[in-house]
């Protein structure tokens, strides 16, 4: 993307907010239009890569959920690397936020790689299991974001064991240790 693409998508994306939400959870329809905004954003970046790409939106759990998915997966393959992913999803964050007027808590999946996170995740958890039957009181897990803490806490505890996040900023991370 050349600097005139990325001043045209940012101006486009300048317009003034419709005004903030007054509940503190996000309605179904509000999700649901956070994800068109989101997907309309999205679609936009697709086309200035060049890249070809099926959006579908969903709403669970009070979040907005976005995926891009293609028929080829390389053509999605240079979005879909994690720190890719975090980037754009913040950015589609900011959009949203900016045509709202409230923070929006949306998650975005390109190519599959949430699914492929969830699995690096459970295996992190399943070694870190391993540490404890071995007989370590507890076993610390890299930082990583609060999405990502959610799926390795829902993770230990289906194991039956108790986990715990520690730290702050960037370094907070999740120590598992048995119930």
């Amino acid at each position: 993307m050349n600097t005139a693409e990325q001043a045209e998508l940012a101006e486009t994306w300048a317009e003034e907010p419709a005004g903030p939400s007054t509940s503190a959870e996000p309605s179904e329809q509000e999700l649901i239009d956070e994800g068109d905004i989101a997907a309309d954003y999205i679609e936009e970046l697709l086309d200035i890569a060049d890249l070809d790409g099926d959006i579908d939106i969903d709403a669970r759990s009070g979040r907005a959920y976005v995926s891009v998915t293609a028929s080829d997966s390389s053509d999605l393959s240079v979005l879909s690397k994690p720190d890719t992913v975090a980037a754009v999803q913040e950015l589609t964050r900011l959009a949203v936020q900016n045509r709202t007027g409230r923070f929006s808590r949306l998650i975005l999946d390109i190519g599959g790689s949430r699914d492929t996170r969830a699995g690096e995740l459970a295996a992190l958890v399943d070694r870190a299991v391993a540490r404890l039957e071995e007989g370590a009181a507890s076993a610390s897990l890299p930082p990583m974001s609060s999405y990502e803490r959610k799926i390795v806490h829902d993770l230990v505890a289906e194991r039956g064991l108790v986990s715990e996040s520690e730290g702050e900023g960037r370094d907070r991370h999740t120590v598992i240790t048995r119930a």
